[in-house]
């Protein structure tokens, strides 16, 4: 292992001293894992493959068909070609000395848009499977009974054949495909190709994370309990249309990540795969280990070579088959630790390196970081761990298990605590400081005031959380309403605040970024089946008499103004003033020098501001009209260079008038 490495992370971080040889241990148990997987392919990558050989493929002389299925007794495909029934043509029959079942078919027994499943028994039991490496499933509209399906079309055209991810900071553009339309229903990738992503790609964003992408019986999960994990989920459309979305992000220039959950799956039987060869425990822990009590769900069995296998494989397959850039891993808590995170607060280090974290599960994430960046090197992972475990997005080199990025989950922690517990004049700009920039040296993270987990019924948004009942009749413009116009305002300082200080990535969810009203609520009994939640009003981001077009206008010109000025690129937050009674936060980032006043009233008037030497001028101002402001600061102002004695120290400054609830952004040139 790399001890010099792992010095200088104790060096960086004392605390974790004590733990050193449990880090070395798991960073040692990962590499011989690693090693073992790969000795007979020769690699891991090719150790991640299975989707290759298991599940329907196409042959020299027809069709095969595998499965592995260690306590199955019988297994056959039934379907369209059997009108369903089971018969010996379709049977399977089991390797010699293997738990591997195989069907050789000719070429003319199955055709393109076919539908099967498999009928498999098990001693005491008998059931109707949905094959778990099945790369195409469909819901039949009158039984809702799932399906696979054989998919066989002409091969994909890729326009862009090679997408590589620039290096640069992703600003990524958190979303859904079937509730990304304004239309009461559900949304299509050809309509999110069409009509959304050109929205992105004008809003500035870099990278498009894509929630749901895999098949999950029940739409209200949102897509994380998953049921077919090597199928797109056939509700939002074809795998060819899944491709010709992705086609069309890389020819725009913008990065594709989706959400990959591997931290549980679904308890369906029929079509998932608890207990899918009869047993508990073939994909899963046995026991109640196997189950996840609070999510209703079942729990991998990380320490299996099959299970690796499967989950390796689906990493591979994603990148192989559909060019996605990477992934976010969903629900790190959950996998590493027996807990699950549930009721814990994590106070001591002691928590992240004790009985109850899953090693296996942590090797795991190694594992896949592995795989992912020996397939593609450019490819990027987010984890979302709410724990803080150390190390998790730091590199496999320095003992870490390889993530590139984690989520900054403390930052909406933060905002949410302020808005919703804090009285605007009680708010500690010293504790907001620290919270936006309190990350581990070793490790990148993705910041960002409100991820789709905000938005969720049960809860509010944070432009919800300000505005409350404004939120229904006072967005116009034209209307002059205290409560929506503090709300306008705090929300804009909260997103350029996060922005600027990101440690090494941005992320806003689809929305979020106009303060789309309301939250976010699937059709269920409990609705009246209704979409009018299950959808983002995009009218209102367009009218401009309404603060939603304002908030847009805001969010795409601080998208815009850090890009072109690579403000976050190789550098860090400075802070330079900070002041708790006044309610002031100035920070320098490359060249741009950000100035917030959080304060509920009180505006400041030749403030002197401690800077470091040069010319600055104003280049955005959160007060301007077009931005719901009240356009007290004039526009394109540049500011004299003034010097003054600050104790023994001759110091540069600028005075500044920086109205209550109002941010600066200054650009910094030559004197």
């Amino acid at each position: 292992m790399a001890l010099s490495a792992l010095r200088a992370r104790l060096l960086d971080d004392p605390y974790l001293a004590p733990y050193a040889e449990i880090i070395r241990r798991r960073a040692g148990k990962a590499a011989q894992r690693a090693a073992a997987l790969a000795s007979v392919p020769g690699s891991l990558a090719e150790f991640a493959c299975a989707h290759e050989y298991y599940g329907l493929h196409r042959a020299k002389d027809g069709w095969v068909f595998r499965e592995w299925a260690p306590q199955a007794t019988s297994m056959w495909l039934v379907g369209d070609f059997s009108d369903w029934q089971v018969s010996d043509t379709f049977r399977l029959n089991r390797l010699p000395g293997r738990d591997v079942w195989e069907l050789r078919l000719p070429a003319d027994r199955l055709r393109h848009g076919q539908c099967y499943r498999l009928e498999m028994a098990w001693e005491g039991g008998r059931g109707e499977r949905i094959p778990a490496y099945a790369r195409r499933v469909v819901q039949d509209p009158g039984t809702l009974l799932f399906a696979a399906q054989v998919w066989d079309p002409p091969p994909y055209v890729w326009r862009v054949p090679s997408f590589t991810v620039p290096k640069r900071v992703p600003l990524i553009y958190e979303t859904h495909i079937g509730m990304a339309q304004d239309k009461l229903g559900v949304g299509s990738f050809d309509d999110f190709r069409e009509k959304v992503l050109p929205r992105i790609v004008r809003a500035g964003y870099n990278t498009i994370q894509i929630m749901a992408v895999m098949e999950h019986p029940y739409y209200g999960s949102f897509g994380y309990h998953v049921s077919s994990f090597f199928a797109c989920s056939s509700r939002f459309g074809t795998p060819e249309a899944f491709k010709a979305l992705v086609d069309a992000a890389h020819e725009a220039g913008v990065a594709v990540i989706m959400d990959i959950v591997h931290s549980h799956a679904v308890k369906n039987e029929r079509e998932g795969l608890s207990r899918f060869d009869g047993s508990p425990y073939q994909y899963f822990h046995d026991g109640l280990r196997g189950w996840h009590e609070a999510w209703d769900s079942r729990c991998f069995d990380y320490g299996k070579t099959d299970v690796l296998h499967f989950l390796l494989s689906n990493c591979r397959y994603w990148l192989d088959e559909f060019h996605v850039d990477g992934y976010r891993f969903d629900g790190i808590t959950s996998m590493l630790y027996l807990h699950h995170g549930l009721g814990v607060d994590f106070m001591d280090y002691g928590q992240y390196f004790d009985a109850t974290v899953d090693e296996d599960a942590w090797i795991y994430c190694a594992l896949a970081n592995r795989v992912i960046h020996e397939v593609r090197p450019d490819a990027v992972t987010i984890a979302e761990d709410v724990s803080g475990m150390p190390g998790i997005a730091a590199p496999l080199a320095d003992n870490g298990a390889g993530f590139d990025y984690r989520m900054a989950m403390g930052v909406p922690e933060c905002w949410f605590r302020l808005v919703r517990d804090v009285r605007d004049e009680d708010w500690s700009i010293g504790y907001l400081w620290h919270e936006l920039t309190n990350r581990r040296a070793d490790e990148q993270t993705v910041n960002y005031v409100e991820s789709h987990d905000q938005a969720l019924v049960g809860g509010k948004t944070l432009f919800f959380q300000l505005v409350d009942a404004a939120i229904y009749d006072a967005m116009s413009r034209a209307a002059a309403n205290l409560k929506a116009e503090r709300g306008v305002a705090l929300h804009k300082l909260a997103r350029l605040a996060t922005l600027a200080t990101a440690g090494h990535g941005y992320l806003n969810f689809m929305g979020n970024e106009f303060g789309h009203p309301e939250w976010i609520d699937f059709p269920r009994e409990g609705n009246g089946f209704s979409y009018h939640y299950a959808r983002r009003q995009w009218a209102l981001r367009d009218n401009p008499d309404l603060y939603y077009w304002c908030l847009g206008e805001f969010d795409e010109a601080m998208i815009r103004l850090v890009s072109d000025c690579h403000a976050l690129e190789g550098t860090v937050p400075r802070r330079l003033f900070v002041s708790d009674t006044d309610k002031l936060l100035v920070f320098e980032r490359g060249a741009l020098v950000f100035l917030f006043n959080f304060h509920s009233e009180a505006s400041v008037t030749d403030y002197p501001v401690l800077v470091p030497p040069g010319a600055y001028r104003l280049v955005m101002d959160s007060d301007e009209p077009r931005f719901g402001g009240q356009g007290r600061i004039q526009p394109g102002q540049t500011f004299e260079l003034l010097t003054e004695m600050r104790g023994n120290e001759l110091c540069t400054v600028i005075k500044v008038y920086l109205p209550c609830r109002t941010a600066m952004v200054l650009e910094r040139g030559l004197a």
